[in-house]
């Protein structure tokens, strides 16, 4: 949606105020099986904690104008929707357009005189395709992230030889899918590829989700405990206060994290859902038997 405010300021404030109201939030359809969020849960044996504040995750890829400019179009979209926190973010692919990230809401992209604004993904024609430009450079950013991030506070399955691949997994002991994912790290393993498990219950925190995968954080030892409630069954251990599982489920929500399992590559690479163990070794290049 494009809008214009050559009919003045009044005018500009009314149809912006339409364009926020009208604005929906509509979910990605994945083309690989994906267990969704829960929205509801049980109230069974929920502990009181306190969810990290997410940030936003800056890319070095994006450009940083002039003060002048950013203040002229964060003032522009302040002055017609005072409501709403804006957080400007850099400039675009597209020389004079901006990018600007409403709080809760939607990426947007804003003229530099704020005159013109339009919502959406941005697409590039390249030789060869079309690149997702919001996807390639979000890749690049997840690489630098992962790179960098300690693995002390992940639950990790190793192959017996070397790592020829490495899988970084957000997961849900209750996700059907993930249970799936999990059966197969073994054969994960004999191919040579290091799977590291970050903890993401979909029924959020507090919820029975979040209490039976932070005991398999808590337990002395953590492969058996995941492996175990991820059959449904129970272990004798209790939630301590220093796990890990809301910081980790913050950080998959920083990410773009919506469903699981969502697995992460070293790339950068985000491929979301389950796959067999055989379709995850081709897509990291390795041969399969």
């Amino acid at each position: 949606m494009v809008l214009t405010t050559k009919s003045g300021a009044i005018l500009f404030v009314l149809a912006l105020c339409c364009f926020f109201g009208a604005v929906q939030f509509v979910a990605k359809e994945q083309s690989a099986e994906i267990s969704q969020p829960e929205t509801n849960f049980s109230s069974e044996e929920t502990a009181a904690v306190e969810m990290p504040q997410s940030k936003p995750i800056a890319s070095e890829a994006i450009k940083k104008p002039s003060d002048t400019v950013e203040q002229s179009v964060l003032s522009l979209l302040k002055t017609a929707r005072p409501d709403i926190q804006f957080t400007f973010i850099g400039e675009s692919a597209i020389p004079s357009i901006y990018e600007v990230q409403v709080t809760n809401g939607p990426l947007l992209f804003v003229h530099e005189q704020g005159e013109y604004l339009f919502q959406g993904g941005l697409l590039q024609v390249k030789n060869g395709g079309i690149v997702d430009t919001m996807e390639a450079r979000e890749a690049v950013t997840r690489r630098e992230i992962f790179a960098k991030r300690s693995t002390e506070d992940m639950i990790i399955f190793k192959p017996e030889g070397e790592s020829k691949a490495i899988m970084n997994v957000f997961t849900d002991v209750d996700c059907g899918y993930c249970r799936k994912f999990h059966q197969e790290v073994p054969e994960l393993n004999a191919m040579g590829i290091e799977v590291r498990y970050l903890a993401f219950p979909r029924a959020g925190i507090p919820s029975s989700s979040y209490n039976k995968i932070a005991k398999a954080w808590c337990a002395e030892d953590q492969q058996d405990a995941l492996t175990k409630v991820k059959s449904g069954r129970s272990v004798d251990v209790e939630v301590c206060e220093d796990n890990p599982v809301a910081e980790q489920y913050a950080f998959g929500t920083q990410l773009g994290v919506t469903g699981t399992p969502a697995i992460i590559l070293m790339d950068g690479t985000l491929i979301p859902g389950y796959q067999p163990a055989k379709k995850f070794a081709e897509a990291l290049g390795l041969r399969v038997n």
